[in-house]
């Protein structure tokens, strides 16, 4: 298991940004493969994007798609979420996971670890 905790949400005009970072301690962080979610309807949690440890490969739901950027720092134990234009639609609260595997998965439920969640509000 590995133990995360996420920081940088809070209130943003539509079109602003935002960092999200997940710090993660425990195992060794670069055999994880990380994600970021968000609940949706009809969903406990809706996939937002996934970097693999195998290669480094980032993958995102095509709501996101040019607008998010995941990415890693092994050194610092560390994923990022950068997320620009934001819309009202992107309001949730938003949870990193870890998978124990390299690869990475779309699926809320092939992740193991969670962190607590940190609140993104996106005003109109």
């Amino acid at each position: 298991q590995v133990q995360l905790v996420e920081s940088g949400g809070g209130l943003v005009q539509a079109g602003g940004s935002l960092r999200l970072s997940c710090a993660a301690s425990g195992r060794t962080f670069s055999s994880y493969a990380m994600g970021w979610f968000r609940p949706a309807p009809g969903q406990e949690r809706e996939f937002v994007a996934a970097i693999s440890r195998s290669d480094g490969s980032t993958y995102y739901a095509d709501s996101v798609k040019g607008r998010f950027t995941i990415s890693g720092d092994n050194a610092k134990n560390t994923v990022y979420l950068q997320m620009n234009s934001l819309k009202p639609e992107d309001t949730a609260v938003y949870y990193c996971a870890a998978r124990s595997s390299r690869r990475w998965s779309p699926h809320a439920a092939d992740f193991g670890s969670w962190g607590q969640g940190t609140q993104v509000t996106v005003s109109s």
